[in-house]
């Protein structure tokens, strides 16, 4: 007795000990919303200016997805990061390569693509969001040139663009990385595109943008000011910021990490996004399905990131997305469908008939998220503060 008291005491004073060390992750976890039930949100991006081939995959991804619908009757969804030009290479030809003229989503060459795009929303499956007015920082692109044949050759190209097709770091727009390590842009020349960019989405769909998610996920403060200033209150993220292309072409300079419902500086609301699905790489049904099922034992939405590559580089990317739809279906009869702008608000105000109030299911998903804290899951397996989400 005299030997057990004190281990058992030493023991709890070290599970005290880790978890006041891990305090700060700990309690953010704790706060972030616990939702009530699986929700899945289907998020692609890169639609909008761009190849003329886009229109039929559009027509097609509309109709798999009213053929897929939740229990309450509403069809599956899928947001579309739009960019809203590319360059227009014949005008930047004619200029011997000197000036960048641009190529807008409202031309007329791209009538099939806006129809497509509004079909679909008039569906009730396409929520479109502000992706950027175009997939790079056109000054950047231009200083580039000037040294790399196959931009100046991509700048020029007689048909519409494929952003896809540049170099990674160029497909930043919020930063020039004409040389690497990248260079931030002026507040101004920032606020003054985000203005322009919001325009020219409203005059494309009718409406301002409300939600936005920053090509190849680098931005910074001064873009989150400008888009609060501009209507935006929701930001899509991959659950932290990156704010430059480093010296190897990477995102890098990471200044802030935040969880699903986080308040950003400039007011808007956080969403994560970080199920990676991209069936043109090979990735199965059961990825989104195991990402869901994971997400949903933390208590989370399942945001999953596609691309508009896999529908037009593979045909067998939309039979892949609706088979894992349909499997998602089978494995979470209650899943609900929802727009991330749905979900912000629902987070913001804590609506009951989404987000969770008792304890215990708080509890539970709270325990399932501690496997992703730096350094802690082991100690949180070793203690048994942590629960292993198991297959439905």
């Amino acid at each position: 007795m005299s030997v057990a008291m004190p281990l058992t005491v030493l023991l709890a004073l070290l599970v005290l000990g880790i978890v006041l060390a891990f305090a700060r992750p700990l309690r953010a976890r704790w706060r972030e919303p616990v939702l009530r039930m699986p929700v899945l949100v289907i998020e692609s991006d890169d639609w909008g200016a761009g190849p003329l081939a886009q229109a039929a995959a559009l027509q097609r991804l509309s109709a798999l997805l009213q053929r897929v619908r939740d229990h309450t009757g509403r069809p599956a969804m899928m947001t579309l990061g739009v960019i809203l030009e590319v360059p227009d290479g014949a005008r930047i030809a004619a200029s011997g390569g000197v000036d960048y003229h641009a190529l807008p989503l409202t031309d007329r060459v791209f009538e099939p693509v806006r129809q497509a795009l509004q079909q679909g929303i008039a569906a009730g499956v396409f929520v479109p969001h502000l992706h950027g007015q175009c997939h790079y920082w056109p000054p950047a692109l231009m200083t580039a040139s000037r040294t790399d044949e196959k931009v100046r050759a991509w700048l020029a190209s007689p048909a519409p663009a494929t952003t896809e097709t540049l170099p990674s770091h160029l497909q930043s727009r919020w930063v020039d990385a004409s040389v690497l390590p990248s260079c931030a842009l002026s507040h101004d020349a920032v606020s003054a595109a985000v203005a322009a960019e919001v325009a020219t989405f409203h005059a494309v769909f009718g409406t301002p943008p409300q939600v936005a998610v920053a090509t190849t996920f680098v931005w910074n403060a001064a873009v989150e000011s400008a888009w609060r200033e501009s209507g935006i209150e929701t930001i899509v993220t991959p659950g932290r910021r990156a704010t430059c292309r480093d010296a190897g072409g990477q995102p890098g300079g990471v200044d802030a990490t935040m969880l699903a419902g986080d308040r950003a500086p400039a007011g808007q609301t956080y969403l994560v996004r970080d199920v990676y699905f991209e069936p043109a790489y090979g990735h199965t049904p059961q990825r989104l399905l195991d990402g869901l099922r994971q997400r949903t034992c933390q208590g989370r939405a399942c945001l999953v990131e596609t691309h508009r590559f896999n529908f037009l580089e593979s045909a067998d990317s939309f039979d892949t997305l609706e088979t894992a739809l349909h499997a998602a279906l089978a494995a979470h009869p209650d899943v609900r469908f929802v727009t991330p702008l749905e979900l912000a608000r629902a987070m913001r105000q804590r609506d009951p008939q989404w987000i969770e109030t008792r304890f215990l299911p708080r509890l539970a998903a709270w325990r399932a998220r501690l496997d992703e804290i730096p350094h802690f899951a082991r100690i949180a397996r070793w203690s048994g503060l942590s629960r292993r989400c198991r297959r439905p």
